[in-house]
C-alpha cells in the first residue's frame, strides 16, 4: 500500500519526467505571464466541526489553468467538534503542463511535520484514464492534535458507451496513520437526456472496506455503500459556466441499517479568457466523516486569479 515515501518518490519521480506529460515546448515568456490568486475554503457539520483554509498563488509562468508554474502558501484552521482551533502553515511548489496525449499537475508542500499535497496524470484520449494521489491531514479531533494523516492514490476510467451515456470506474487505495487500510471502489454512470440544456442523470456508486475499523475517531466503519442517483444542469451563458446537481439515495454500513444520502452542488465561474477570473462553490452532503451517523457538511469556496 502506499505510504508516506512511495507518495514522495512516486510524485516527483513522475514530476521529473517530461515522458509522462509529453508536453509541447513552454510558451515564450511574452506569452505566459504571471498570475495571482487567493482563494478560501470553509466547512461546518453537524458535529461542530469547522475548518477554514486560504491560500495564495503566486505564478511566475500562468499560460492557463492547466499550463502554470508557481508556489501556494496557505494557512489552514481546525476546530474539530467545537473544541480548541488549531492552525497550521502550509508551503507548496504547483506545476501544470499539458501535451498532446497527457495532461498532469502537481502541488507538493508540507505543514512542517509531513509531507502534503497532490499529483494527477490523465490520458486525454477518448477513454480518458487518470492517475490520482493525495495526502492530508484528517479534520477529527485526534486526527489534529495527534497528526494523523491519510494517503489515497487510486485510477480512474472513463468508458463512452454511446454519444449521449458514460461510465466512469474507480479503483483506489488509501492508508491511514495507524494500521487501517480501505479499499475503494467507485462506480458511475452519466446519461445526457439534453445536451442543450446541459441536463444529464447520473447514478454514483460508492464501496469501501477498512482493514481495521474503528482504529481513531474518523467514520471507519468495516465496510459502507452508497447508491446516489443525481441530475445536474451545466449552462454557459456569456462564457460564464454554471453547474447545479441535487441527488437523494442510500447509505448503509457494517453498524447501521440503510438511512438516506443527500447531496447538493452549485458552482459559478467566469471565463477563464479574461484577465480577472472568478470561481464559487457551495456543497451539501450526509455523507459521514466523524465518528458519528447523524451527519450534516457544508462547504463553500471562494477563488480569485488575475493575471499580471
Amino acid at each position: 500500500m502506499i505510504g508516506l515515501r512511495t507518495f514522495a518518490a512516486l510524485s516527483l519521480s513522475l514530476a521529473a519526467s517530461p515522458s509522462f506529460a509529453q508536453s509541447s515546448d513552454p510558451l515564450p515568456a511574452d506569452r505566459a505571464p504571471a498570475a495571482a490568486s487567493i482563494d478560501v475554503f470553509a466547512s461546518t457539520d453537524a458535529d461542530h466541526t469547522e475548518v477554514l483554509r486560504a491560500g495564495i498563488n503566486l505564478d511566475w509562468s500562468h499560460a492557463g489553468e492547466d499550463r502554470y508554474q508557481g508556489i501556494r502558501l496557505e494557512k489552514a484552521l481546525f476546530t474539530p467538534l467545537g473544541q480548541e482551533t488549531t492552525g497550521f502553515e502550509r508551503i507548496y511548489a504547483r506545476y501544470a503542463d499539458k501535451g498532446d496525449l497527457w495532461a498532469w499537475s502537481a502541488q507538493m508542500g508540507t505543514d512542517g511535520a509531513t509531507a502534503l499535497g497532490s499529483f494527477n496524470l490523465t490520458d486525454t484520449s477518448r477513454y480518458r484514464k487518470e492517475l490520482f494521489i493525495e495526502r492530508d491531514i484528517l479534520e477529527t479531533p485526534r486526527g489534529v492534535q495527534e497528526g494523523i494523516y491519510y494517503t489515497f492514490a487510486g485510477l480512474a476510467l472513463d468508458v463512452p458507451l454511446t454519444d449521449r451515456d458514460t461510465t466512469t470506474v474507480v479503483l483506489a487505495g488509501q492508508e491511514f496513520t495507524g494500521k487501517n487500510v480501505r479499499l475503494h471502489v467507485r462506480g458511475n454512470y452519466v446519461h445526457v437526456l439534453k445536451p442543450r440544456w446541459g441536463l444529464s442523470v447520473q447514478l454514483r456508486t460508492r464501496y469501501f472496506r477498512s482493514t481495521v475499523p474503528g482504529e481513531y475517531d474518523y467514520f471507519s466503519p468495516k465496510w459502507y455503500v452508497e447508491a446516489l442517483p443525481v441530475i445536474q444542469v451545466r449552462r454557459f451563458s456569456a462564457g460564464w459556466r454554471y453547474v447545479v446537481a441535487g441527488g437523494y439515495g442510500a447509505q448503509r454500513d457494517a453498524a447501521s441499517g440503510w438511512r438516506s444520502s443527500r447531496y447538493l452542488n452549485a458552482q459559478v465561474s467566469s471565463p477563464a479568457s479574461r484577465r480577472v477570473q472568478l470561481k464559487a462553490s457551495l456543497v451539501y452532503s450526509n455523507t459521514p466523516v466523524g465518528s458519528g451517523y447523524v451527519y450534516d457538511y457544508l462547504q463553500g469556496t471562494l477563488s480569485l486569479t488575475t493575471r499580471l
